[in-house]
């Protein structure tokens, strides 16, 4: 139950907002996809994805080019029911399907590897009971209040929507994605509960019913029932979340289908969006039909970027899943219509979900208020999840609860026009997978981490996103001042939040097998798995490679790989020297070829570098399967090395 000194904050809200009568306000429909990338839809730039009723929204809202969510769904969620930083309501990842912790619980935990250099919080697995949350908010001042779809901020009911303020819940488990994606959802067998699954609200529909189908069925019933009051539909997609449930009809279609940036090009993703936009399609369609699209705020959104890691059937030789595995059948399905590709590809963002890259974190959102919001109006703002609770209380004419932060800020100048948001930057902190927080100011973005990583060895990145919003070019070293500046707005961010930062591990003991044998490369597009006596490379999208700035020697130089493939296959080097600020296009790159087969191949490389080599890219041919390698080393005509040998390293 909430604490009483949080219902009188409700009252106090409901009591000092404006004098609108709850009949003038607007209704509110926040339409959230789940794994939505920023390219994934014709309005952001896809000529491979078709979403048409996306595309009409966009001519009808305000796009925003800059909108941010958190690099994984749970803590963004929290963040649009609060108001609040992930560093200040403790949802820092997606664990709200796990048990939570006692609340005498350290947030830290009691010991770490002694290779492990920091404790780093726990993320809280629920959103807290003592938060007023925007439902709560609405609820009090009038609102029908109803949620459709995931959840995942809490696994026991004492969490559930309907402990947050909502009025109706239709909900599964709250896991990252549903039991299935088509009836039986895996609430009943044989009409008996099925363990940890008889969770949530969801009831099973006819056999063969497509979940996202279902939610619109819902949502639209909940619409209709609220036509004459206020409501507020928060609508949570599954889609496009794994497991990865899809129409084959549809499928099939875009299976046949070419991307003519030749980028995008799995027919299940393209599929489950095509479902999704139907569903948005069809809600929009609906508040015409009922004369409610005019007073309507529809925010549509998504809750972290787009999945470029996830279910590649490469996942599933280096999981071994074989028959008789429980995700055997949906890997093969997956490898009959998307072969070893991930999920999306975010190009020319960088990276995707569970990153703070913006690939991981910049996402697609619309708004639409007719009669306040320009139709088919821009914004480069830049802005976040924490600024909907502000938004859309002030949509609503509503205080804020005295005495609750609000981290975020009301949308409003900026949706009608009439200003600019005041704030000096945001802010984004991810303290896990690999842990780091980044603060946006203008056109600059800087990542702090809390330690080296094998693979990000650096712990400040500097990009300036308006001339590389790839983020290829770190600029930190070249840019100190600039640096000290922006880690000067995290210091403050972190005390003003609360954030729980890492502490140091009082059983860390610095030995030479704690350093790491790929120090200085830097993987794109792939990962790097120890395996025995050797580093194997994944591919985790198109062009996967390896990059370092640790060769500087004077050309020309010969490169000599010790690796092997499967499949083979044609790779490249590429390189820019001192003093060039980019890779050229032409004249500075060398292709080569690794034959196939299960044995150790030597590829020697002549590289005909002119001047010192200042960054050098290997591209591997681990599209089609894995790349092994067991050795790289660079030569010069002096006999001067820089080489990294794998044969130690152990899995």
């Amino acid at each position: 139950m909430k604490s009483a000194f949080t219902v009188f904050l409700l009252v106090a809200c409901h009591v000092l907002g404006t004098s609108a009568s709850a009949a003038d306000r607007p209704n509110i429909v926040l339409f959230l996809v789940d794994d939505m990338g920023w390219m994934d839809s014709t309005p952001y730039g896809s000529q491979y994805y078709e979403t048409p009723h996306m595309q009409r929204l966009a001519q009808q809202s305000m796009r925003f080019t800059d909108a941010y969510a958190l690099p994984l769904c749970s803590p963004t969620r929290a963040s649009i029911l609060s108001g609040q930083y992930s560093s200040r309501h403790r949802v820092t990842s997606a664990s709200g399907h796990q048990p939570a912790a006692t609340h005498d619980a350290s947030p830290y935990p009691d010991k770490a590897p002694a290779n492990r250099a920091f404790l780093y919080a726990n993320s809280k697995n629920y959103l807290d009971l003592e938060l007023p949350t925007l439902a709560e908010v609405l609820k009090q001042a009038g609102y029908r209040t109803g949620h459709f779809g995931k959840w995942h901020l809490g696994l026991s009911q004492e969490h559930w929507p309907d402990k947050h303020g909502f009025d109706v819940a239709f909900h599964a488990q709250p896991s990252p994605g549903p039991p299935s994606y088509f009836s039986p959802y895996g609430v009943h067998t044989d009409g008996k509960p099925s363990g940890r699954h008889h969770v949530g609200t969801i009831t099973d529909g006819p056999d063969g019913e497509y979940i996202t189908d279902r939610l619109t069925d819902e949502a639209i019933k909940f619409v209709e029932a609220n036509r004459d009051r206020p409501f507020f539909l928060n609508f949570w997609h599954y889609g496009v979340h794994g497991p990865w449930g899809h129409k084959e009809e549809y499928t099939a279609k875009f299976a046949n289908k070419k991307d003519p940036r030749g980028e995008q090009r799995n027919p299940i993703m393209a599929s489950m969006l095509k479902s999704v936009d139907e569903s948005l399609g069809r809600l929009m369609d609906r508040l015409n039909e009922l004369g409610l699209a005019d007073n309507t705020l529809f925010i549509f959104y998504s809750d972290n970027g787009g999945n470029v890691h996830s279910r590649t059937y490469e996942d599933a030789k280096i999981a071994n899943v074989k028959e008789g595995h429980p995700q055997f059948a949906a890997i093969q399905d997956w490898r009959k219509w998307a072969g070893g590709e991930p999920p999306t590809n975010n190009a020319p963002l960088r990276e995707g979900k569970g990153r703070i890259y913006e690939g991981g974190q910049r996402v697609p959102l619309l708004i639409r208020w007719p009669g306040h919001i320009q139709a088919g109006s821009t914004s480069d703002a830049v802005v976040g999840p924490i600024d909907m609770y502000p938004t859309i209380l002030g949509a609503a004419g509503l205080d804020q609860p005295r005495g609750h932060i609000v981290d975020g800020e009301s949308l409003l100048p900026v949706l009608m026009q009439t200003g600019n948001l005041k704030r000096e930057a945001y802010f984004t902190w991810f303290p896990h997978l690999i842990p780091a927080v980044s603060v946006r100011q203008g056109d600059w973005k800087l990542i702090r981490r809390f330690e080296p990583h094998p693979s990000y060895p650096d712990i400040h990145e500097l990009y300036n996103l308006k001339k590389d919003i790839g983020e290829t070019n770190n600029l930190a070293k070249q840019m100190p001042d600039r640096v000290k500046q922006l880690d000067t707005l995290i210091d403050q961010f972190v005390k003003q939040t609360d954030a729980l930062y890492p502490k140091p591990n009082p059983a860390y003991v610095a030995t030479p097998s704690n350093t790491d044998p790929t120090e200085g490369l830097v993987p794109r597009s792939c990962e790097l798995i120890s395996a025995d006596g050797a580093i194997r490379v994944v591919a985790r999208g198109r062009l996967p490679f390896l990059g370092t700035a640790r060769v500087k020697l004077n050309g020309p130089l010969k490169l000599t790989l010790v690796a092997r493939c499967a499949s083979g296959g044609k790779g490249s080097v590429h390189w820019k020297t001192s003093g060039q600020e980019d890779f050229p296009e032409t004249g500075q790159s060398i292709d080569y070829e690794l034959p196939a087969g299960e044995s150790w191949q030597e590829v020697i490389i002549d590289l005909p570098v002119q001047g010192q080599s200042q960054i050098v890219r290997l591209y591997l041919p681990a599209d089609q399967s894995s790349v092994e390698l067991r050795s790289i080393r660079f030569r010069d005509g002096q006999g001067r090395e820089k080489a990294w040998e794998f044969a130690e390293v152990t899995p």
